[in-house]
């Protein structure tokens, strides 16, 4: 009897030491699982290397246990006497789409991630708490980033075609608005307001209308240099210069599912502002403009760099007609920006059809 009293308390040890195995060893597959999916999202539906890699690192770096700690895990693993492995909760296998996913996973590695610090800081031997602290906080702003990607990936994708800049200082002395309505009905896929002359206060009324209009056209509204503006009327882009605000700063202040593209006269501006986490790269000045008096040469070549260069839409800008078109397309382009080739000209939506159709007819 008394060889049993004095073998309770090694079982007991035994038991709680098994116990907290399976549920480190539980938590590491969850966190595998989670991550693995976030990695999967960020490789196959977003092409963002950058995201993947991150994912991928961190996925290797908190699931590596070492040979000897694995075999211990593996051998305290015991699925049938999980009691929770059966539970179900309403509303568990719906998801609405990949965004509900990212989240429900991105969730599912975050919770695993504090279970497996909170042992760490029992089992300080056999754990480092400190990392899986670091790395939860790590992937909240993964999941950010991922939200955001899937959000903004179906505005990014309409940036293709015409792209019309609508500048109240060179529609002829029409509204600006009607060179939109007009522009939209001859297929305009993007139109920016760049308004350098007047107040924010007073570009309000007409922004709320082109955003009105782009709506009603399935087209996209970008507000140039403020991102205040942007965000006051909902509009579905920013676009920025090298002499605004970065798109990091922007993006604080942006609506998740905001767009931003930024101008590029050189490939490594561009490659900066993909990895800054821009949506589209306008480049220009493509050929000699007399739209924009502050403007530097890019060229063709620098667009075909650029093109081979970044991930993101490539936007042309500078001097592009009609007869340039051609050699716009051929550099790889995925959408030509314009001002007085459609604002300035005579018939506004007939020239936006004539570009249109003559970008579309290009091989």
């Amino acid at each position: 009897m008394m060889a049993v009293m004095r073998a309770l308390p090694c079982l007991v040890k035994f038991r709680l030491v098994t116990s907290m195995l399976r549920l480190i060893d539980a938590n590491i597959n969850r966190l595998r699982e989670g991550l693995r999916f976030l990695e999967e999202v960020a490789r196959f539906q977003l092409n963002d290397a950058g995201l993947t890699q991150q994912l991928k690192s961190l996925r290797h770096e908190l699931t590596w246990t070492g040979k000897d700690f694995r075999r211990q895990l593996l051998a305290a693993r015991s699925v049938g006497e999980d009691v929770g492995a059966q539970m179900e909760v309403s509303g568990q296998e719906q998801r609405d789409d990949l965004v509900a996913a990212v989240v429900a996973n991105a969730i599912r590695a975050q919770e695993s991630l504090r279970v497996l610090e909170e042992s760490g800081k029992l089992y300080p031997l056999t754990l480092d708490y400190a990392r899986f602290q670091k790395a939860r906080f790590d992937v909240y702003q993964l999941e950010q980033a991922l939200v955001s990607r899937l959000l903004r990936q179906p505005l990014r994708q309409k940036v293709k075609g015409l792209y019309v800049i609508v500048d109240p200082e060179q529609t002829g002395g029409r509204e600006a608005t009607e060179v939109a309505r007009l522009a939209l009905r001859g297929g305009a896929q993007v139109v920016q307001l760049r308004d350098k002359v007047q107040a924010k206060g007073l570009q309000l009324a007409t922004a709320r209308k082109l955003k009105e209009l782009c709506d009603g056209a399935g087209a996209l509204l970008i507000i140039n240099d403020h991102v205040d503006l942007a965000v006051a009327v909902g509009a579905h882009g920013v676009h920025l210069g090298q002499k605004d605000l970065t798109t990091a700063a922007a993006r604080r202040m942006l609506p998740l599912e905001t767009i931003v593209g930024c101008s590029t006269a050189l490939v490594e501006e561009a490659l900066r502002a993909q990895e800054e986490g821009a949506d589209y790269v306008a480049v220009g000045s493509i050929f000699p403009t007399a739209s924009k008096a502050d403007t530097r040469p890019a060229g063709l070549e620098t667009l075909k760099q650029v093109r081979e260069a970044v991930a993101i839409p490539v936007v042309a800008i500078g001097g592009i007609n009609a007869d340039n078109l051609g050699s716009v397309k051929a550099s790889g382009a995925d959408a030509f920006a314009v001002i007085s080739a459609v604002a300035s000209a005579p018939d506004v939506q007939a020239a936006a059809v004539a570009l249109c159709l003559k970008w579309e007819n290009l091989l």
